[in-house]
């Protein structure tokens, strides 16, 4: 972990991600508060409802400048590995649970909303995997 913290790509993305992060949590309180249920979707709605969402894009970009920025190849291939294990595992999920939302109707919808914390969660996943198959501390 203390490479991780003298890796100037690694302190750059969280200076990155901490902003962002805040934005997020203010974003969604923002919406939650000013978003009646049922809302129409009208332009004030819609801007609430996207401006979550602008956070999300920035930590999908801070996570791409991580790739670019890291210099030491074996950092960014761990950090590759989590990205593949993760969307692997998002994918695998919202198909399986997409065909049962088909075929088995009873089951509860996954609102859309739940596709990027699903990938993150896979992030933890791919550090796993980084741990048991290459030992040492596996990007984390």
């Amino acid at each position: 972990m203390t490479n991780r913290l003298r890796n100037p790509a690694y302190r750059r993305y969280g200076r990155r991600m901490v902003p962002l992060s805040l934005l997020y949590v203010g974003a969604i309180m923002l919406a939650t508060r000013f978003i009646p249920d049922n809302a129409p979707a009208d332009a004030r709605t819609i801007g609430l409802a996207l401006l979550p969402g602008l956070a999300i894009l920035g930590w999908i970009w801070a996570m791409g400048r991580l790739l670019v920025e890291l210099e030491d190849e074996y950092l960014r291939m761990l950090e590759v590995r989590k990205f593949l294990v993760a969307t692997g595992l998002t994918l695998a999920v919202c198909s399986v649970w997409g065909l049962l939302q088909v075929f088995a109707p009873a089951v509860p919808k996954l609102p859309l909303f739940f596709v990027f914390p699903l990938w993150a969660l896979g992030l933890f996943a791919g550090v796993l995997f980084n741990r048991l198959t290459l030992g040492g501390n596996g990007g984390a």
